[in-house]
Order: C-alpha cells, then structure tokens, then sequence
C-alpha cells in the first residue's frame, strides 16, 4: 500500500445508488471541492429498493432528494440520476452509451467508482449492482476517448480512475481533513439510515473508525483506500 499524492483538476463520480459516494469517498470529495476542483455525481438508479420499510414508489424521489442534500455538504452541486432499476441495474451496451455520453459532458479528468469487485473481502458478498455499474463505468472510461465507439459526440479521455472501497486497493488517500464532512454527508440519508436499524452502518460515526483503521498502516489520521487505474 502506497500514500497517493492526487490532485485531479475535475472529477466525475459514478455509483449505482445514493449513499454509495458517502461510504467513505464523500471524504476525497470534500477536500477536491475545498480546493475549488470541479466535482460532480452520476448515479445509475434513484436507490428506491434500497429502504425495506418504504414502497419504492415513494423511496425513489425521498432518497434522490437526501442524495442532493448529500451532495451540497461536501460541495457538489451537480447531480444526476439515470433511473435504471435499483437491484437489477444491468452491464450492458445501453448503460455503457449512457456512461459514455456523461464522461463526454462533463468531462472529467478523474472518475472516481464504488467497489466493482466480487467481495467487500473474504466471506462477504459484493452487489449486482455495485459489480455491474463500477465494471460498465471502467468500459466506459476507455469508449469515451474514442470517437468511432458510439459515436456522435466527441471524444474525452480520462486520465486516472480511483475505485473507492475496492478489496484490491493499492493506494492510500489522506482524508484526514475531509472526515467531518463525510460524516455530515452520511448523516443526510435519514431515511436510508432509520431503515437500516441497529446496524452498525446505520451510525455515520463508524466511518471515523474506518478512516482510522485504513491509515494506521502508513500513520495517516484517516485515509481512503482506492484502486487505481490510468489510462
């Protein structure tokens, strides 16, 4: 594991549902849009199968509102959903146009994704979702910058990918300024939070214990692991 020294001039961060940025990325984040870097979020679903108590009818819009709010905590005021359904958000040409067609928009010099491996870590099940979303956005990453792949737009080359929460992670960010913040950030998803009862996600004061635990090997306060690709 190796401390990272990044600073992106823009980022585009791609998930599949709110929340995700917040479990532990939001912290990067805060510190990027603290330095004036361009920051903004893409999600694939509105997360309206993700509160077992509240009819996704109803959850899409609550949790796509706590997103925004979410978001305005650490400076980011660009958001945007695709809709595709929550639990079944497929990796398929579609969804990699759609992908594609964001990073020629915005333009990012970063993409910043959630864990798109098998496992959090020995025994524990990554999502569908979170597989599929962080492995179409990879794709994308590469389509983007060329012009004869879905054509139509122009071209936009990414320079460096951070995969936040990846079991394969390489790399250390130094988020010690940042963690504030993230827990604020955190703390907007009351819904999403109330629905997950005594778990111990359900309290946004666990992430200061991750930030610690994940510095403590190279003597950061707090850090953020990612997996880093360039490109």
């Amino acid at each position: 594991m190796e401390i990272l020294e990044h600073t992106p001039d823009s980022v585009l961060a791609i998930v599949a549902h709110p929340d995700d940025i917040e479990y532990g990325a939001a912290a990067a984040v805060a510190l990027w849009t603290a330095a004036d870097i361009d920051c903004r979020y893409l999600l694939a679903s509105r997360g309206e199968a993700g509160i077992d108590g509240i009819d996704p009818s109803e959850s899409g819009a609550l949790r796509e509102a706590e997103q925004r709010a979410s978001a305005a905590v650490v400076g980011v005021d660009v958001v945007e959903f695709l809709a595709y359904p929550d639990g079944t958000i497929p990796n398929d040409l579609s969804i990699r146009r759609d992908f594609v067609e964001a990073i020629r928009k915005h333009k990012p010099q970063t993409v910043l994704l959630f864990n798109h491996r098998e496992t959090w870590g020995p025994g524990t099940r990554n999502s569908a979702d979170h597989r599929n979303v962080g492995s179409a956005a990879l794709d994308a990453v590469a389509d983007a910058g060329n012009r004869w792949v879905f054509p139509g737009t122009e071209p936009h080359s990414v320079k460096t990918v951070l995969v936040a929460g990846s079991p394969d992670a390489t790399h250390l960010l130094d988020v010690s300024a940042g963690v504030d913040k993230a827990i604020e950030s955190l703390s907007e998803h009351k819904a999403y939070l109330e629905g997950l009862g005594d778990h111990p996600m359900a309290d946004p004061e666990f992430m200061r214990m991750m930030f610690a635990q994940s510095g403590e090997e190279l003597g950061l306060a707090a850090a953020l692991k990612v997996e880093v690709w360039n490109f």
